[in-house]
């Protein structure tokens, strides 16, 4: 959609004033999606997540979405959008709040993140979801988090699970995989002792058993080097492991999540790209 007929259809709405992603997710269509908000997964003031779902179908795949935001921030009910989304297409969507810097440090939001992957697991039959057909799914920071847990077997394993059993396939959406030397300040807080840094490297775990993964990428990102995609991608590809890439040239870091919201979808076709990896793992 042209910017100032999007614009022209937030003014007709009574949303020019809202920021953008309040306004995607106040639009976004939702026929045929149940949400199920502030779930506890924990005892943590953290541990909650968002639940959106399919109204009718039988059980169908079941993706735990992980944000991204820095380490430094970020929340569950930004990415309304694409839960009803992922929903609307027959999947049951997870979407866990997670600790964050200065709260917690490296590996502290993993640990949390494997928590909420365990909890979607036992639970998704609750929901409509086939926990068989398990997907990590994350954007930025989240595809970091992601990727981890699909190839650092550590985090799983303590919570009683192993993604080369239990995860059916690896979403990441401009994320940063292989990003040292770290400059700065604060990543160098959140990661650690620099000679401690290369163990918190996702490329680093890469052994060609881990999930299929599909890696999304805007060519356009000027806050995630696309390098890390495609360093990640040769990795894969090296340890024998399957992987399935994608570039999009009119899509920025952000874009590559916002796409999935109804009025910007025929910018690029992640949405559509990524629906048809999961369906074919799943």
């Amino acid at each position: 959609m042209p910017r100032r007929l999007f614009a022209a259809a937030l003014a007709s709405l009574g949303l020019a004033g809202c920021s953008t992603v309040d306004v995607l997710n106040r639009i976004e269509p939702r026929t045929g999606v149940e949400i199920v908000r502030d779930v506890a997964f924990g005892p943590g003031a953290h541990d909650r997540l968002d639940i959106y779902r399919p109204r009718s179908g039988g059980p169908g795949p079941v993706v735990v979405f992980i944000y991204g935001g820095s380490w430094n921030s970020g929340s569950r009910s930004i990415y309304a959008f694409a839960g009803s989304a992922l929903a609307s297409h027959g999947y049951t969507v997870f979407i866990p709040d997670y600790r964050v810097y200065p709260e917690v440090n490296y590996p502290v939001f993993l640990q949390d993140n494997a928590r909420a992957v365990r909890w979607a697991r036992d639970h998704a039959g609750d929901y409509g979801g086939d926990p068989a057909r398990l997907v990590l799914m994350g954007h930025s920071a989240g595809a970091y988090n992601a990727a981890m847990l699909a190839y650092d077997r550590r985090w799983l394993a303590a919570v009683g699970l192993d993604p080369r059993r239990d995860v059916k396939a690896l979403i990441g959406l401009s994320g940063p995989y292989d990003f040292l030397p770290l400059h700065s300040d604060e990543l160098k807080i959140i990661f650690g002792p620099e000679d401690q840094r290369p163990a918190t490297q996702p490329i680093n775990y890469v052994d060609g058993e881990g999930p299929p993964a599909f890696l999304g990428v805007g060519i356009r990102d000027s806050v995630v080097n696309p390098g890390n995609t495609a360093r990640l991608a040769q990795r894969i590809r090296d340890k024998g492991g399957l992987v399935e890439t994608r570039q999009y040239g009119r899509v920025t870091h952000a874009m590559t999540i916002g796409v999935f919201a109804a009025p910007l979808r025929g910018v690029a076709p992640v949405l559509r790209d990524v629906e048809a990896f999961i369906d074919s793992h799943t």
